[in-house]
Formats: C-alpha cells, sequence, structure tokens
C-alpha cells in the first residue's frame, strides 16, 4: 500500500570515521606535489637541454657539409647534425633554424663549415653571398729557366711587363732562410719550375715570386740538406751547383755524375770549365759561344775563374738540386756531350777526355 505521510523517513547512511579521510587527503597532496616537482623538474632539463642546444663547443675541426638543392629546414638542421656542425637535430633544431634571421637565405651546395658551433653561425656561414668567380690562367716555369726567361712566360701570360717583373727579382726584397740569404741581389735559382694557377688579371710581380719562392722552400723540405756541411758548401752553393747541373745534364740519371765533376774539380782547385755559366751572361746567346765569348771576363767564366759563379744560373728542378746534395762517389773530372738523348761520356784524365770529345764531337 501507499506509504503515509506518517512513515518515518529512511534512516541515512552511516557516516565513516574522519580519520580515514585524513591520510588519503595527505596522500593525495603528497601525490600532488611530487607531480608537480616532477614537473617542475622536466621544465628545468627541457631548458637546460634548450640552451645546450643553442651552445657551441671549445675545439673544432672542418668539415665538409652538402646542402641539397631545395633543401627543407628539416633537411638542413639534419644535414648539420650528421656532420657535427650544430649540437641538436629534429624539432628543436628546426625551431633553432628558424629564429635566425638568415634561415631562408641558406645557399645550396658545398660548404666548409668547422664542428661544435651555433645554429645561427652555421647560418652566417651559409648564407653568405658566394664571390664571384676570378678567371684564372695556367703559368709553367719550365726546370732551368732564368729570371729573365721566366719574366718573358709571365710577361706573355700574365701581362706582367718583364722589365717590372725583372726588376723585382733583382731589387734584393727577398729572402728564404736558409737557402736564399738576407739581402741577396737576386732570387735567379730559387723560381722553382711548375706549373703554378694565378689570377688572370691583377697579379703582382711580388705576389709571383713570393708564390715561386714557397714552392721552391716545400720541395727543399724534403731533401738531405743536412749533406751540405759534409761537402764543405753552403745552401745557397748548393743551389749554384744545382743550377748548374740543371743546364749542362739532361739526363736525369747523369746529373749525381756532373755533381761529382764539380766536386772533383773544386776539391783539386781547378777551374769549372763549365760552358752553362758562360751561356749566362752571353750576349748574343744565338751564335753560340764564339771566341770573344770564352774570353769574356767576368766571374761567371768558369774557363778562367776557380770557384762557383756569384749566383745560380738557372732555377733547378728536385733532382737537380737532389743530385747537388747527392753527388756519385766518382774520380771523374771530365765529361764531353756524346749522343743525340743529351747524354755524356765521363772521363778521369784529359788524354781519354781528349779522345772521347774527338769521337763524340768528330
Amino acid at each position: 500500500m501507499p506509504d503515509s505521510p506518517l512513515d518515518p523517513l529512511p534512516a541515512s547512511p552511516p557516516r565513516r570515521s574522519g580519520r580515514a579521510e585524513g591520510p588519503r587527503r595527505r596522500w593525495a597532496i603528497v601525490a600532488l606535489v611530487l607531480a608537480f616537482v616532477v614537473l617542475a623538474g622536466g621544465v628545468a632539463a627541457a631548458a637546460g637541454y634548450y640552451s645546450w642546444c643553442q651552445g657551441s663547443a671549445d675545439e673544432h675541426d672542418t668539415v665538409t657539409v652538402q646542402i641539397p638543392e631545395g633543401a627543407t629546414g628539416e633537411q638542413i638542421v639534419e644535414v648539420l647534425h650528421a656532420r657535427g656542425v650544430v649540437r641538436c637535430g629534429g624539432f628543436l633544431g628546426r625551431v633553432l633554424l628558424n629564429r635566425t634571421e638568415r634561415a631562408s637565405q641558406v645557399r645550396a651546395g658545398e660548404h666548409e663549415l668547422p664542428t661544435g658551433i651555433t645554429i645561427e653561425q652555421a647560418v652566417r656561414v651559409l648564407s653568405k653571398p658566394q664571390e664571384p668567380q676570378r678567371p684564372t690562367t695556367d703559368v709553367t716555369i719550365p726546370e732551368g729557366y732564368t729570371v729573365a726567361q721566366t719574366a718573358e712566360v709571365v710577361d706573355e701570360e700574365l701581362g706582367i711587363p718583364a722589365a717590372k717583373f725583372e726588376a723585382q727579382a733583382s731589387s734584393g726584397g727577398f729572402t728564404l732562410p736558409p737557402y736564399l740569404p738576407e739581402r741577396s741581389d737576386t732570387v735567379e735559382g730559387y723560381l722553382f719550375p711548375n706549373t703554378y694557377e694565378f689570377f688572370s688579371k691583377g697579379a703582382k710581380p711580388a705576389e709571383v715570386i713570393d708564390t715561386l719562392l714557397t714552392q721552391f722552400d716545400e720541395q727543399a723540405s724534403a731533401l738531405p740538406w743536412e749533406n751540405a756541411d759534409r761537402l764543405g758548401v753552403s745552401p745557397y752553393e748548393i743551389v749554384t751547383i744545382a743550377s748548374m747541373i740543371e743546364r749542362e745534364a739532361a739526363v736525369v740519371s747523369e746529373r749525381p755524375l756532373v755533381a761529382a765533376v764539380i766536386y772533383n774539380r773544386l776539391d783539386r782547385g781547378m777551374t769549372l770549365g763549365i760552358d752553362a755559366t758562360l751561356r749566362y751572361i752571353d750576349p748574343n746567346p744565338e751564335d753560340g759561344l764564339t771566341a770573344s765569348d770564352l774570353a769574356i771576363d767576368s766571374p761567371y767564366n768558369t774557363r778562367l775563374y776557380k770557384g762557383l759563379p756569384p749566383t745560380p744560373i738557372a732555377s733547378p728542378g728536385a733532382d737537380a738540386l737532389r743530385a747537388a746534395l747527392e753527388p756519385a762517389e766518382e774520380p771523374f773530372l771530365y765529361y764531353v756531350l756524346c749522343g743525340e738523348d743529351g747524354s755524356h761520356e765521363f772521363s778521369v784524365d784529359y788524354d781519354t777526355f781528349l779522345a772521347d770529345k774527338a769521337r763524340c764531337l768528330g
């Protein structure tokens, strides 16, 4: 039957004691605090990592980086990160890239960058305008060329007047210790024979000479210069001897033999009698060595004057320099041209030399 308004109300559910609710609330607060600490720690760690990604290293190596044509920001960052240029890649790297002012100006192609730099520094290099390419010219200086001959090549190839080049070469303003002493009157013998690349326009005589001297230094450093003391000559005299060897011996294998003749004659106080030193000062080289040439009163006339000429007479190559430092251990005192290939006959005594001369030169 229906409830009567006079029926008693349903009994309320029994309340739990407050003793159980207190610990649960405290644990909830502790959990909330711990969650906040963890969250704060994560935020701090993220901030620290973000700051680290923006930084750079103390030591750097140089690496080559290839940026593809049309590369996206993601690709650029990944290339830089993979090569160790920047610390971070991925999303954070892209964020840092997009914050730089020149991100959209990064040039495709090959770039040289240091490792361990900031993304901003990397973008500064990658977006640097490329300098226009200046045309260059290859200039070949053959072995055995004099300063005057080198000047002619430089004039023809680079447009530097030969007289201007020669004046600079004899200015006394160049040195190359220990080979070329200070205040030397000329760089004769030190314009190393090789093929060089120079800018087609605007090259200066001093720049060309410095480049050739640097090449001499690089090539000479591999040779046994300690032998000069044993041979009783200075490095400058080694170059002088090498220049004579270069002009006298076309066959490379004979160069140590020609060197032996030079040292043997010097040891005995004989004149060297080397025609190449006379040709160096011959006023009319086209007509060969005439009787008047043989009588020229000059220290370069090694038929008349004992010892070495005052300077080198040409630019020797590495083979001639090595021969001057490592002469053959032979007693030869004479040689005469005796072959269409430029080879010689070597002899110890004058009579044999005369016989060789008659046979070889007819």
